[in-house]
C-alpha cells in the first residue's frame, strides 16, 4: 500500500485578522506530509479524504521601551495612540475535507494570546487615565479567535507538466471573543481582542509545479475586512507567499502534494500538509523534506469611527527555512521565519522571529 500524505492548501490560506501588522499572528500551519508549510499549494484533497492538524505559531517582537513610550506620551499622547507587546502565541486546529477530486473545503479555529501589552498614556473618553508622559501596563489578552472557512477549487491540472492552478474563496466569521479587559479594568482596543467582530471575505489563487524531488508553490490571498467590534475596521490584508520544497530522503514527490496549511488569520492575529496521488507509489518508510519560503503580508491601516490610525498597517516579509518529517499518514513540521522587510507605518513594535510548528494526520 503506498504511503499517502496530505497538506491541504485550503488550510494554509486562513490568515485573517486584526489591525496593525505587527500586532497580529499570521495563522499559518500545516496538515500534511510534503510540500510547503506556510504557502498554499494548488493541490486539493482526494474525494472523501480528511486532513486535520494542530499548529502552533509564536511571534517574538522587539517591544517599545517604557522610556520611549513615556517620552512619546509626553509630547503627543493627547491624540495619538502607540502600543507595544512582547509576543503572540496562536495555537490553532484545522480540518479539511475533499468534497470532490478538485474541490476541498477547510476550517481553522485559533486561540490568540498576546503578552505584555502596554501603551503611552493618553486621554480617555471617560477620564481617569494616568498622567500624560507615563506608561500604561495593560497586561495580557487571550481567548478564542475567529473561525475561517476556505474553499479551494482546482481549475487546471496538467498531469504531463505536473502543473496545477486553484481558486481560493472563503469567509472569516466573528466567532472570537471581543470583551477582554486590561489589568486596569478597561476594554482592550479592537486590535488586541482575540476576535475582530467582523465578517471578512477571502479571495485568491494558488499555483503548484513539480519536478522529480522538487515542488514549487505560490499563492496570493486578499482579505477584505469590514467594520467590527468598537466601530473598528482592522484593515484589508494582502498575503503573498512562495516556497520551494526538496525531498531529501524517502524518494521523489508524487503527483500533487497538497496543503491544508496556513489557514488565514492575520499575519499578526494568531495564526495547515501534502497529498500524493496514487498514480505513483511513494515510499512506505519515513521521508524528510527541506523547505524554503518567502511569506509576506501587506496590511492596510486600521480605521476606528472613520479615523485612520497612523501607527498601524504596513508590510512584512519573512524568509522562512523549514523541515517536514512524514511517515505513513502522519506529518510534523517546523518553520522559522526571519523578517527581511519590516516596512511598518508609524511607530510599532517590529517582529524579530516567527516560529510555526505542528502535527498533521490524514484519513
Amino acid at each position: 500500500m503506498p504511503t499517502r500524505f496530505v497538506i491541504t492548501a485550503a488550510g494554509a490560506a486562513l490568515l485573517l485578522a486584526q489591525p496593525a501588522v505587527a500586532h497580529h499572528p499570521s495563522g499559518v500551519g500545516s496538515t500534511g506530509g510534503a510540500g510547503p508549510i506556510n504557502t498554499i499549494s494548488a493541490s486539493p484533497l482526494d474525494k472523501g479524504e480528511i486532513a486535520a492538524s494542530i499548529a502552533f505559531e509564536w511571534i517574538k517582537f522587539d517591544p517599545l521601551s517604557n522610556a520611549f513610550l513615556a517620552d512619546f506620551g509626553a509630547t503627543r499622547g493627547h491624540d495619538v495612540h502607540v502600543h507595544s507587546l512582547s509576543s503572540i502565541l496562536a495555537p490553532a486546529v484545522s480540518v479539511g475535507y475533499g468534497v470532490t477530486a478538485d474541490f476541498t473545503i477547510s476550517a481553522r479555529l485559533p486561540v490568540v494570546v498576546r503578552n505584555d501589552i502596554k501603551e503611552a498614556a493618553h486621554e480617555h473618553p471617560g477620564g481617569g487615565a494616568p498622567p500624560i508622559g507615563t506608561v500604561e501596563v495593560l497586561g495580557d489578552s487571550s481567548g478564542i479567535g475567529d473561525l475561517t472557512l476556505l474553499g479551494q477549487y482546482r481549475f487546471y491540472d496538467d498531469r504531463a507538466s505536473r502543473t496545477e492552478l486553484a481558486l481560493l474563496l472563503g469567509v472569516k466569521a466573528p466567532t472570537g471573543a471581543t470583551n477582554r479587559h486590561t489589568d486596569t479594568g478597561e476594554l482592550f482596543d479592537a486590535e488586541f481582542q482575540p476576535g475582530s467582530g467582523s465578517w471578512d471575505g477571502l479571495f485568491g489563487v494558488a499555483a503548484t509545479r513539480r519536478f522529480g524531488p522538487w515542488s514549487f508553490d505560490a499563492n496570493v490571498l486578499y482579505v477584505l475586512a469590514t467594520e467590527g467590534t468598537q466601530n473598528t475596521d482592522l484593515g484589508d490584508r494582502f498575503l503573498y507567499n512562495a516556497g520551494v520544497s526538496y525531498r531529501l530522503t524517502g524518494g521523489a514527490l508524487a503527483l500533487g502534494p497538497m496543503q491544508l496549511g496556513a489557514l488565514p488569520e492575520p499575519m499578526w492575529h494568531g495564526g495547515p500538509g501534502t497529498h500524493q496521488h496514487s498514480q505513483q507509489e511513494t515510499p512506505a518508510g519515513p521521508t524528510l523534506d527541506l523547505v524554503l519560503e518567502l511569506n509576506g503580508e501587506w496590511h492596510a491601516k486600521e480605521v476606528q469611527s472613520g479615523v485612520k490610525d497612523p501607527n498601524s498597517g504596513g508590510n512584512t516579509l519573512y524568509l522562512a527555512p523549514g523541515l517536514r518529517f512524514s511517515k505513513d499518514n502522519w506529518s510534523s513540521y517546523l518553520s522559522v521565519g526571519i523578517p527581511i522587510t519590516n516596512d511598518l507605518n508609524g511607530i510599532q513594535a517590529e517582529p524579530e522571529v516567527r516560529v510555526v510548528t505542528g502535527v498533521a494526520i490524514t484519513f
